[in-house]
């Protein structure tokens, strides 16, 4: 599990290889991630965009962004959670990614990024 905070804003993610999506044989490793957003502040908060950077053990790099997540522009009340799941396929059995998700507080219309360190991609099997 991988947690951050910023402003107030609580990120925390956990990660699974999804072996049934996945073909190891042609260099498909697919990975589920399980994201929780947690609003800490006394503001109520909308998630407007995220940007994504993932790296797989090959040094292979891709970036990823748009517009809410998984079709969502939630708005997360105080003391409130939003959750997704989403995934992503590497060539190898190990990964990372990072990003930054993009909010408005919606008192004073005021833009903010939460940055998300790096959370990691590792088959099942290779852990002791």
């Amino acid at each position: 599990m991988s947690i951050s905070i910023a402003d107030k804003i609580l990120i925390e993610v956990k990660t699974k290889f999804n072996e049934t999506q996945s073909n190891i044989d042609d260099d498909a490793f697919f990975f589920n991630y399980h994201i929780v957003i947690t609003n800490k502040s006394p503001f109520s908060v909308q998630l407007l965009s995220r940007k994504w950077i993932i790296n797989d053990s090959n040094g292979d790099n891709k970036m990823v962004e748009g517009m809410g997540v998984v079709g969502e522009q939630p708005v997360i009340e105080p003391n409130q959670s939003y959750e997704y799941y989403s995934g992503c396929i590497l060539k190898t059995g190990f990964g990372k990614m990072h990003g930054e998700y993009t909010f408005l507080r919606l008192l004073d219309e005021e833009f903010f990024d939460v940055k998300i360190p790096s959370f990691h991609f590792v088959l099942p099997w290779v852990l002791n």
